[in-house]
């Protein structure tokens, strides 16, 4: 298990400046990252006044009874795809008073993957209150941390593209 890496930490404080600089507060929803984004986040000093909440969600069931995500869509597109990460992204926006949020879900492995969908891929959501919700899907390559840390950094990336515009 790695410590908080530079380039994690860099990350994390470009998206606390443009929250500085744009007045935005911040909750994140975490499955395979388990609260990689977060503790980015929040690693960084005076990062309290931006950081509203976070959710690890790494259950199906945590998804739906925390995030209000739709067992259907579980159902039907599976808990890693597009309309769950969507969800997820909204639900934790609509769960807390921040301004945007982030959500990611993925299979970090080595075990968990299908034909359909392989270990390494992720799908990241960045939503803001009355902004179309962004998605970004993935399909990272290496181990495990490689995975989870590579997916934090483009969530934190999506986050602050939407953040943005």
């Amino acid at each position: 298990m790695q410590c908080l890496s530079i380039d994690l930490t860099a990350k994390a404080l470009q998206v606390l400046d443009l929250c500085a600089a744009t007045t935005t507060s911040l909750t994140v929803a975490e499955s395979c990252t388990g609260g990689l984004v977060g503790a980015s986040l929040t690693a960084i000093p005076g990062s309290s006044a931006w950081i509203d909440r976070g959710f690890i969600t790494y259950s199906n069931q945590a998804k739906i009874d925390l995030l209000g995500v739709d067992a259907s869509l579980i159902e039907r597109f599976g808990v890693v795809s597009e309309d769950v990460a969507r969800a997820m992204a909204e639900g934790a926006l609509d769960r807390s008073a921040a301004t945007a949020s982030v959500a990611i879900t993925g299979i970090a492995g080595p075990t968990g993957g299908s034909p359909d969908k392989p270990v390494g891929l992720v799908h990241i959501a960045a939503a803001h209150r009355n902004r179309v919700t962004l998605h970004q899907r993935l399909l990272l390559k290496g181990d495990r941390d490689e995975v989870r840390h590579a997916a934090a950094l483009a969530a934190m990336d999506l986050l602050m593209s939407r953040i943005r515009t």
